[in-house]
């Protein structure tokens, strides 16, 4: 775990640009007061943005995905069996469009805890 800690923390300093926008939008409360963390260790992975308290997972996709879609879906149902919501987006739609993604971001933590 010591070593996820500190990959953790590499990864906090080298944020991409649109992990550094969204990170702007998130941090100190600013999305209705939910505390979000960066670069969170959670079990064998690393979260971009996690929301303990409603329980949601942002990670921002580069094109590198595209090609590892499969590891993608193994990690996102191994996260939802522990009781997270996963939020998907492309670094592009985070940079064109900022406000829609903090409006689907928004939502899923208003809406009512299954």
């Amino acid at each position: 775990m010591n070593k996820m800690i500190s990959l953790g923390k590499v990864l906090r300093k080298r944020p991409t640009d649109a992990e550094k926008v969204l990170w702007q939008q998130l941090r100190q409360k600013q999305l209705e007061g939910f505390k979000f963390r960066r670069q969170q260790p959670i079990d064998h992975y690393i979260v971009d943005f996690v929301c303990f308290e409603r329980r949601i997972i942002i990670e921002v996709d580069g094109g590198q995905h595209a090609t590892q879609r499969k590891g993608d879906i193994l990690r996102d149902t191994y996260l939802r069996q522990q009781g997270f919501h996963v939020l998907r987006f492309w670094n592009n739609e985070v940079l064109l469009n900022i406000n829609g993604v903090l409006e689907v971001i928004r939502a899923h933590c208003l809406s009512p805890a299954p």
